[in-house]
């Protein structure tokens, strides 16, 4: 490799990513679905609540609603990719509770 071929490559940008979102793109995602996400634990909430009064489901469904609400401050704030990986296992693990432990 030549001096000019190490100087060019040098100044030259690195070419952009594709086919990937944007971070600010990623985090307006984010924070669009835990959003909507909310807006269905709270729904499935007020069901539960109609047909059974638990402290177990107003339980697991408080704490769901309060890990949209993190994964909203965390996307807000760049943490795209923790906020993602919460949101999931948060949500997977609210369902498996409502689905197994709560009668």
């Amino acid at each position: 490799m030549s001096a000019s071929d190490q100087e060019q490559a040098v100044t030259d940008p690195t070419p952009a990513r594709t086919g990937g979102l944007a971070p600010r793109q990623a985090r307006r995602l984010r924070v669009a679905a835990a959003s909507v996400l909310m807006v269905v634990v709270a729904a499935v909430l007020a069901v539960r609540l109609a047909s059974r009064s638990s402290v177990l489901v107003v339980g697991v469904y408080g704490l769901a609603l309060i890990l949209c609400g993190g994964v909203i401050e965390l996307s807000r704030r760049g943490r795209t990719r923790l906020a993602t990986w919460l949101l999931g296992a948060g949500l997977a693990a609210a369902v498996a509770t409502d689905a197994f432990l709560i009668p």
